[in-house]
Order: structure tokens, then C-alpha cells, then sequence
């Protein structure tokens, strides 16, 4: 959450020629509404369950696309396996240090922060490490630049690509 995944994945899904889809721009123009509308609104539980079947679905395609989920949707164990079954999942780390410079700037856009204490946010923060530690590759993002987190994805990416292309 925060991290720059839509940012990190647009840059990454043009460099290769994919297409980009978030998750969460996909569910917000489907309900007409924001994150924390929908959240308001229908409930994390709708929201939640529209997430697993957008993501399962797009997991389920052959087709070669760069998506991005929200730090929630990780947490679902059916995301999880869909995700790790079917893609390449990378993990964008962040340090917490790091990741608090930016609250001032999600707290807004996350209903999943809203109405916490700092002490609060930090239990998420560290409760969803070990979620996100079953992946495919782990990036430290801690100052670098989107452009450069980018480059380094489609350098690893195409790296792989040549060593695991059949002969």
C-alpha cells in the first residue's frame, strides 16, 4: 500500500509493451465511486470479494499484462494462490521509516488507515510482511526512483526471459 505499484507498474507495462491494469481503478470505475466510497458504502466485504474475482479472473488469462493489487488483496489466501499459480509476483518492499513519510498522502486515498493511531497502522504495516514475503522476487524500494525501480523489473524481467526460453 503506497508503494507505487500503479506508478512502478505503468512505467513497467509500457517499457514492455503490456498492458497495465489496477485493480483498484478497475473495481472504482465499475462502482462508479472511489475506494473509499465503495468501502463506505457497500462495506470492505463487497469490495473484497469484487477484488478476488477481478484478480483470479485476470490470473486465469493467458495473456501477458502487468497488473497491480492493493496491499489488501494479498491478505486473501485465494488472491495469494491465484497469484502465485498463475504470474510473476513481485514484491515492492519498503521500509517502514520510509513507507510513514507517505501517510500524510495515503491515509486519505486507504480506508484501511482511516480512524487508526499511528501505533495501529504500524501493526498493519508489519501483520501483512509476512503475507507479502511469498513471492517470486523482492525489490527494496527505498530510494530509488520510480523510473529506476522500473528499469531494474524490466532488466530482471527480460534477464529470466533468456535464461528459462526453451531451446
Amino acid at each position: 500500500m503506497g508503494v507505487g505499484k500503479t506508478t512502478i507498474g505503468e512505467l513497467v507495462a509500457q517499457k514492455l509493451y503490456r498492458s497495465f491494469i489496477d485493480i483498484d481503478k478497475e473495481i472504482e470505475q465499475e462502482f462508479g465511486m472511489s475506494t473509499t466510497e465503495i468501502f463506505t458504502i457497500h462495506g470492505e466485504k463487497v469490495f473484497r470479494d469484487r477484488e478476488r474475482e477481478l484478480i483470479q479472473s485476470y490470473c486465469e488469462q493467458q495473456k501477458l499484462k502487468i497488473i497491480s493489487i492493493g496491499g489488501g488483496a494479498f491478505m486473501q489466501p485465494e488472491v495469494r494462490e491465484a497469484c502465485l499459480a498463475n504470474c510473476t509476483v513481485l514484491y515492492l518492499d519498503v521500509s517502514w521509516e520510509e513507507w510513514k513519510e507517505r501517510l500524510d498522502i495515503l491515509i486519505e486515498n486507504r480506508p484501511v488507515l482511516q480512524n487508526r493511531s499511528i501505533e495501529e497502522i504500524e501493526q498493519l504495516f508489519h501483520e501483512r510482511q509476512g503475507a507479502y514475503s511469498l513471492n517470486n522476487s523482492t525489490l527494496m524500494v527505498d530510494d530509488q526512483s520510480a523510473e529506476e525501480i522500473a528499469d531494474h523489473i524490466v532488466e530482471s524481467l527480460k534477464h529470466a526471459w533468456d535464461l528459462y526460453e526453451p531451446h
